[in-house]
């Protein structure tokens, strides 16, 4: 398959139609917990997202905003669920990567859940190493977080 990539904000249509899908999954997933990580999931102030496309196709997407004078964070990733498996998600990820080291941070860091194993796996895979929790996220049972140095 041959994936092609755009860079936008989060006012992009196909943005925030593949954000939905991903909330009503991460409803799902979540349960009771849901309302917790959606105060922290809102796009409103996302400037640098990127969409994957299958042909016309909006497939995957993800974002990044900062999270310190070092680092941005990984936000609002999901890839379609006919597409997983794919490669889309890898190739979102370095894109978001690249994009990073473009905007002069030196690393990307995240949260994901440990009730999400393609998450985990997908990070791992990507060079992404286990940190302790972050921020919101210190004490939060159900939350990995991970950081990748890109510099």
């Amino acid at each position: 398959m041959a994936f092609s990539i755009k860079r936008t904000t989060s006012t992009h249509p196909d943005f925030v139609e593949l954000v939905r899908h991903l909330d009503a999954e991460l409803s799902e997933i979540n349960g009771n917990d849901d309302a917790f990580y959606a105060q922290f999931n809102k796009i409103d102030k996302i400037n640098h997202v990127v969409l994957i496309y299958d042909d016309e196709t909006p497939i995957a997407c993800g974002a990044i905003k900062q999270f310190s004078n070092a680092a941005m964070e990984v936000k609002r990733m999901f890839t379609l669920a006919n597409y997983r498996g794919k490669g889309a998600a890898s190739m979102l990820l370095q894109e978001l990567e690249n994009w990073t080291k473009e905007l002069n941070y030196e690393k990307c860091v995240l949260e994901t859940s440990k009730r999400q194993p393609d998450a985990l796996a997908l990070y791992g895979k990507n060079g992404y190493q286990i940190i302790p929790n972050y921020g919101q996220y210190i004490g939060v049972e159900n939350s990995v977080c991970f950081e990748k140095f890109i510099a």
